[in-house]
């Protein structure tokens, strides 16, 4: 199997990173005078460069996840993340990723941005990865095969056993999206990160933590990948109001978990509902706080929808979803008013 430092690309190795003035000096005691980053000297809240490292954020994280903080990098939402990953380990006009449709668009998006090729191995018809077909169509320029768990658009989770094969044997990085995780009754793969030092983990803090709005994205993976990409990665990448509101909020643990809770709960009952709609063919299992829903005619249905001032996604066009729409949770009212809408089409 191929080392990290095989993987990664030579000029990335390479690279002298930009020097901040925060990364020179990193005290920041209230007593200090601090003449070194050109910053206006008036005191407004934020008149600061944040911290490049982000180490209380990163500290308030490891507590609640268990989780080093050298283990840990932030990105300014996943897609940072994703694109960091992307640059950091696929020579662009050379290297490819694996995707496993339907899944997140982004990854294709992304790969397409820095001139990466994109390989697609569709899922099975139950949504689960084609393990043999992933293997047989990696190359030496495989460099990133990206696994959703649990999926978007379908919501379900891969079966461990298959994750834990292609980990084994596949000879690039591995990353899994976790960004609806505690949806899901799985365990997280990062409670195994020591195991697998090519395994890469995202998660966010936009779905069950309730952020969307400030944009953080967190990575877990070994303290060698978590060097590089601190190196390529903005010197300030996360701002100072989105760490002290992640900050925040994350001490309010006991709430997040309330509403996963009631989340899970309205998940339950609006499967029960939509299972009764006449023109709904199949309600598919879900681990995430969505779920994809096959009815007769998806765009009709979506128009119909929007009349009724409900806004859902029509997935008909993904691969494995014709006619299929996803549907997130609401609170019990949205969720009561989804109903009578589609009982009323």
């Amino acid at each position: 199997m191929r080392n990290i430092q095989h993987l990664i690309r030579p000029n990335i190795k390479a690279l002298k990173p930009y020097s901040s003035a925060r990364d020179e000096f990193k005290c920041l005691k209230n007593d200090m005078i601090f003449l070194d980053a050109n910053e206006n000297p008036f005191e407004n809240g934020v008149n600061r460069y944040p911290d490049p490292q982000q180490m209380d954020l990163k500290r308030v994280i490891s507590k609640l996840k268990g989780i080093p903080t050298e283990n840990i990098l932030f990105g300014n939402g996943s897609d940072e993340i994703l694109d960091l990953l992307i640059r950091m380990f696929c020579e662009p006009n050379k290297d490819n990723i694996i995707i496993l449709p339907p899944t997140y668009g982004m990854y294709e998006v992304l790969a397409n941005v820095n001139a990466v090729e994109t390989i697609k191995i569709e899922l099975t018809e139950t949504f689960q990865p084609k393990v043999r077909q992933i293997l047989n169509a990696s190359t030496e320029n495989s460099k990133i095969l990206f696994l959703c768990s649990p999926n978007n658009p379908t919501g379900n989770s891969f079966k461990r056993v298959e994750v834990e094969e292609l980990l084994n044997r596949f000879q690039g990085i591995v990353v899994i999206d976790e960004a609806y995780i505690d949806f899901s009754e799985q365990e997280s793969w990062s409670k195994r990160l020591q195991e697998f030092p090519k395994l890469v983990i995202t998660q966010t803090l936009s779905k069950a933590y309730g952020m969307a709005g400030i944009r953080l994205g967190i990575c877990y993976a070994s303290e060698e990948i978590i060097s590089i990409l601190n190196k390529i990665k903005p010197p300030y990448n996360i701002n100072q109001l989105t760490q002290e509101k992640a900050i925040e909020e994350l001490q309010k643990s006991n709430l997040v978990e309330e509403q996963i809770d009631l989340l899970l709960k309205e998940r339950r009952l609006l499967i029960d509902e939509l299972k009764d709609i006449d023109f709904v063919k199949n309600v598919y299992p879900s681990d995430a706080n969505f779920v994809l829903v096959k009815v007769d005619e998806a765009t009709k249905r979506y128009h119909q929808l929007i009349e009724k001032g409900m806004i859902v996604r029509n997935r008909t066009t993904q691969p494995l979803c014709e006619n299929c729409l996803r549907l997130t949770i609401g609170t019990s009212e949205e969720n009561k008013k989804l109903v009578l809408a589609l009982k009323s089409i």
